[in-house]
């Protein structure tokens, strides 16, 4: 089992900026990739990045140049930083790990909410 708690969403004014946190407990040796996904009221969850065990990255094109995802894996954690924040930024973000082996599965945290607003 996975355990993934985040931290940093908060209230931002447009232009601001926000780091999220995510830290991984439990079977972290089965994980290879980690990132962040939001869901803002009424629409679907959908990719924010993810970064595998090796550091390769893959982003929503749309978040390039504004997101930059980090990650550490000795201290099982992923970061988001989010710069230049935009109101349609405004979601719950969800850390999320993906395990690898002879079964597959997704892990996710129980989010953290981001508000853009002046």
């Amino acid at each position: 089992q996975v355990q993934l708690v985040e931290s940093g969403g908060g209230l931002v004014q447009p232009g601001g900026s926000l780091r999220l946190s995510c830290v991984g407990s439990g079977d972290m040796w089965t994980i290879n990739a980690m990132g962040w996904f939001r869901q803002a009221p009424g629409k679907q969850r959908e990719l924010v990045a993810t970064v595998t065990r090796g550091g390769i990255t893959n982003y929503t094109e749309s978040l390039k140049g504004r997101f930059s995802i980090f990650r550490d894996s000795d201290k099982n954690m992923v970061w988001l930083q989010m710069n230049s924040l935009k109101p349609e930024d405004t979601a719950v973000y969800y850390c999320y790990a993906h395990k690898v082996g002879l079964t597959h599965r997704d892990y996710w945290g129980r989010g953290t909410q981001v508000t853009v607003s002046s």
